[in-house]
């Protein structure tokens, strides 16, 4: 059997050179990695046997906490098998932890970086664990509302970090999508089209993204369908094709001279432990 590419989903931190990396294959082993953009390393944190929802997840303004919603069904277990955790990045050992119990709601963002607001609407969830030095919100701080499940965290998360909301859509019965927008260097903008769908292709989960480069003033489109995740930083495009991260400058024809940072498809799971 023809085994898929690893999935790969970037956080960059907002106030630091840093960011957090989930990449998740085979579908049930999945692992965080950090990543100096300064430097241009690649730090293993920890695997997880289990699933971490990327789009539930966030990082701190200054990269040094992980927040983020995970399952691994042990509905028996102390966290009922799901759970929101707040780590010491790019590890996953609970520094602060809530039980949640199933597959809806869960994860969260931060407002500050020792303030918290957790997605926990629908269902509630249990205190296992208050993170030290961290704070809750009591009341939900934001203006828009999407839902319990990935895109009520998700679309709050790329709207903070640049990203315009354009439009809501649908391209078919079952086949919902959002489609935000991003401005680059040299009149480009990038697209990208958030999927919820219940037939979405093999390899992929019900939501996923695709991503175009438009030139709105040439006319000109270029469709990256096999772009998985992709975004701007330090002035440069960076996304991930077939799990393997890439950059480029952006020029006046579009993607110029692509450059691969890492190939995440080789990694297979270890166990490891937190250094705290």
């Amino acid at each position: 059997m023809a085994r898929h590419p690893a999935r790969v989903h970037i956080i960059f931190a907002r106030e630091a050179d840093y960011a957090v990396i989930i990449r998740r294959g085979p579908s049930k082993k999945v692992c965080t990695i950090g990543w100096d953009l300064k430097k241009n390393t690649f730090k293993l944190g920890q695997w997880l046997k289990g699933r971490i929802y990327e789009r539930r997840c966030d990082l701190s303004p200054d990269g040094k906490h992980f927040i983020y919603f995970a399952l691994n069904g042990k509905w028996d277990s102390e966290t009922e098998g799901s759970w929101t955790a707040i780590s010491r990045t790019p590890y996953l050992k609970a520094l602060g932890l809530w039980s949640n119990g199933s597959g809806w709601n869960g994860g969260g963002l931060f407002m500050k970086n020792n303030k918290i607001w957790l997605n926990e609407f629908m269902y509630g969830s249990s205190k296992l664990q208050h993170p030290h030095g961290f704070t809750k919100t009591k009341k939900y701080p934001f203006n828009e509302y999407y839902g319990g499940e990935c895109p009520g965290v998700y679309y709050l998360r790329l709207q903070r970090d640049g990203w315009n909301l354009v439009r809501h859509a649908r391209s078919g019965s079952d086949d919902g999508f959002t489609v935000f927008e991003k401005e680059l260097p040299k009149s480009w903008t990038l697209e990208k089209k958030a999927h919820a769908t219940i037939n979405h292709p093999v390899g992929k989960g019900c939501y996923y993204d695709t991503h175009r480069l438009v030139h709105k003033e040439r006319g000109l489109t270029f469709d990256y369908p096999d772009w998985e995740w992709a975004d701007l930083t330090k002035g440069r495009l960076v996304w991930v094709d077939k799990g393997v991260l890439y950059k480029a400058q952006i020029t006046s024809k579009g993607v110029g001279y692509e450059r691969e940072l890492y190939d995440f498809n080789p990694m297979e799971f270890e166990r490891l432990s937190a250094p705290y």
